[in-house]
């Protein structure tokens, strides 16, 4: 396996005891994710994304098998361990924007500092959560409120957030679900340029079209992959963006 893949896992398996029945929803999945990938996870209900998910984002442990996370093998760390690690190397965004509605959108971003195992004095904290805003494209939106922005500035938020530790990963379940299609799209171009710059991201997703943005496609069925391979009709989402909008213009003048 290569020395500085972020992700390393090695026969992973998950078992739920459940009575008299034992459920096999990860079964031996081995799997290197390098620097700056950009990977989706596909699979229908019962296909043990969610579960591999969960492992990946520290939020579970596995039954047997290894996992690395930047080089740190998390396999058997305890809660509090656990808990540690995710908070400064993984960034997680939701389906769910899951911000706090009388705050800024740059208090928002700034809250995972405030449980940061390092203290960070308050005037860095703030430079960070506005240079995080920067990257997603909304400096000038730092002031406002959630109901003072749009949904689609809403997950920008949300992404800044889960940027301002500074993660070796940033995982999003879902990220365009509660999206419609433009705004979907310009989600996905925040993505594509965090990956451009070194970010790995992990995405779960349902849909096809969206995970055509990223760069490798893994498919789950009862527990295993059955898929791992570059995206070879890859989307490009300035791209797509324009055609909508061309799309859409013409609807109006017709």
């Amino acid at each position: 396996m290569s020395s500085n893949a972020v992700i390393q896992l090695v026969d992973l398996h998950k078992v739920y005891h459940t009575g008299e029945v034992d459920v096999h929803a990860v079964r031996g999945v081995s799997l290197e994710i390098q620097p700056g990938q950009f990977i989706a996870i596909m699979g229908s209900s019962g296909s043990g994304k969610s579960t591999l998910m969960n492992m990946i984002g520290c939020l579970d442990r596995p039954t047997s098998g290894e996992y690395q996370l930047d080089g740190v093998n998390v396999s058997a760390l305890d809660r509090d361990a656990l808990a540690e690690i995710r908070n400064a190397k993984i960034g997680f965004v939701f389906q769910g924007f899951n911000l706090l509605s009388r705050t800024s959108a740059l208090e928002n971003v700034e809250m995972p500092m405030l449980y940061n195992h390092r203290r960070v004095h308050s005037e860095e904290q703030r430079e960070r959560a506005r240079q995080s805003l920067e990257i997603v494209g909304l400096a000038e939106r730092a002031d406002h409120h959630p109901n003072q922005l749009s949904g689609g500035q809403q997950q920008r938020v949300a992404i800044a957030r889960a940027l301002v530790n500074r993660p070796s990963l940033l995982l999003a379940d879902e990220p365009t679900g509660n999206l419609d299609t433009q705004t979907s799209i310009e989600i996905m171009g925040v993505f594509q340029k965090l990956s451009d710059q070194g970010i790995t991201i992990v995405m779960v997703t349902h849909e096809l079209d969206i995970a055509r943005y990223t760069k490798r496609m893994i498919v789950l069925r009862d527990g295993k992959i059955v898929t791992n391979e570059p995206v070879r009709d890859r989307l490009n989402a300035e791209q797509e963006l324009v055609k909508l909008r061309q799309a859409q213009a013409a609807v109006k003048l017709a």
